[in-house]
């Protein structure tokens, strides 16, 4: 009977996170009334659960909860999350706070660790950041084999002056592209911008964190820079991937493979 209920909150989860990450993908905005349905049922669910199977294990879920509610709310404060990536990030920790091995046994067994049996969303969320890393590295190298195989630099202009660092960012997430594809498709944002020293000159820089905030000025502006022969027609863009696809990514590879960093780590350790 207790599978039932896992079941039930591991459904949710993915149809909620699903639906969440394409409207954060086509609009870059998930309402409120997702989480307002997910966050009572989560905790109706797993409150259900706790009281009929494991009621020992509520003071856990409540510090479950609260570590995740902490730890999501300084990623979104600092920068690091988005306001829909924190929601889902403790609307997960009520619904999935401990591990679901009763009905989802990992495929590979050193794929339970300590952290996902007492952490869940934690581990589902170490698991997240390892997917967004793998698609930084599939940006680093095919912005290389793009250098090679068509000798055009990567960074020309007053943008060689740029540090290693912001170079380094931009290439792990973002690409070169011609500046009608801004104008094109508004879910693509700039990742260089200028500052006009004369008619004929311009100074350009890296943008490493694009913002939707002044976003059609920089195009306007990149645009018309390029309309005047002032800079080439391919410029750096990102098509900022939502965070909450990978969370929807972790969350699947949480429950199939299991946690990947303590993998790694004991398959490094032997």
């Amino acid at each position: 009977m207790q599978r039932i209920f896992i079941a039930a909150k591991v459904t949710l989860s993915l149809a909620i996170l699903l639906y969440s990450s394409w409207s954060d993908h086509k609009t870059r905005e998930v309402s409120n009334r997702v989480w307002a349905i997910y966050a009572p049922a989560a905790l109706f669910l797993s409150l259900a659960e706790l009281l009929l199977f494991e009621s020992a294990k509520l003071p856990f879920y409540g510090l479950s909860f609260g570590i995740t509610a902490a730890f999501a709310l300084l990623l979104f404060y600092s920068g690091g999350f988005g306001g829909a990536d924190s929601k889902a990030l403790m609307c997960i920790a009520l619904a999935l706070p401990f591990s679901t091995e009763m009905l989802f046994k990992p495929i590979i067994p050193s794929g339970v660790s300590p952290l996902s049996q007492n952490l869940f969303p934690l581990t589902i969320f170490s698991n997240s950041v390892l997917f967004a890393a793998a698609s930084g590295i599939y940006m680093l190298l095919r912005n290389l084999i793009k250098r090679v195989a068509t000798g055009e630099k990567l960074f020309e202009g007053t943008l060689v002056n740029e540090s290693v660092g912001k170079k380094l960012l931009v290439m792990v997430t973002g690409y070169k592209a011609p500046i009608t594809k801004l104008k094109e498709k508004w879910h693509v944002y700039p990742m260089e911008d200028i500052d006009n020293t004369s008619e004929n000159q311009v100074e350009r820089r890296l943008v490493v964190v694009p913002k939707d905030e002044g976003r059609d000025e920089i195009v306007e502006r990149l645009f018309n820079a390029v309309d005047t022969g002032r800079i080439p027609d391919r410029v750096w863009v990102t098509p900022g991937l939502p965070m909450l696809i990978f969370v929807t990514i972790g969350l699947i590879a949480t429950l199939v493979i299991g946690d990947l960093v303590w993998i790694l780590v004991s398959f490094i350790l032997g």
